[in-house]
């Protein structure tokens, strides 16, 4: 299932350039019906903080976020375990260079994904990353190394930020 209703699966493209965050909030929720879990309150408000975002939120700017617009209280656990489980159901990505998530605009099985990062504005774009994947699993294959888990994130400076200096 694609929350994107276009199609760029390998295509560098942004990932906050998609607008109907009502349709992927649904399409959220119907996701994680067909794999029997269920998109809470809780845990929609933060996947629509993130789809909303304009760059990469860190945890603790989410937490903010959650006490500002609500009257009760959420916990940084609460909040990671939200996180962890958004991460699960491939419905985000997790920044680790920066520690901060973005919404993943086609969730898929097996989906693995190449993110450029600018250091300045901060702005991410995604890519499909299995070229690149198969390439590390023959270089891990050769000296007989089992990757458990890869994440390609490249920083730099974007065009834009480039152009304005």
């Amino acid at each position: 299932m694609s929350l994107c209703s276009h199609e760029h699966h390998n295509a560098l493209h942004g990932v906050h350039d998609h607008h109907n965050v009502e349709t992927r909030l649904a399409e959220a929720e119907n996701l994680c019906a067909i794999a029997g879990a269920r998109l809470t309150p809780l845990r929609k408000e933060v996947l629509e903080l993130i789809l909303n975002a304009t760059g990469p939120m860190g945890a603790y700017d989410l937490l903010a976020k959650i006490k500002s617009d609500s009257d009760r209280p959420a916990a940084p656990p609460t909040v990671y375990r939200t996180l962890d489980f958004l991460l699960e159901k491939g419905l985000i990505h997790r920044l680790t260079s920066i520690n901060a998530y973005i919404p993943c605009c086609h969730p898929r099985e097996g989906h693995q994904a190449a993110f450029l990062i600018c250091t300045q504005c901060k702005n991410v774009k995604e890519a499909s990353a299995q070229g690149l994947l198969k390439q590390l699993d023959e270089l891990s294959a050769s000296d007989q190394f089992t990757a458990h888990h890869s994440i390609i994130e490249i920083s730099g400076i974007c065009q834009q930020c480039r152009n304005q200096q």
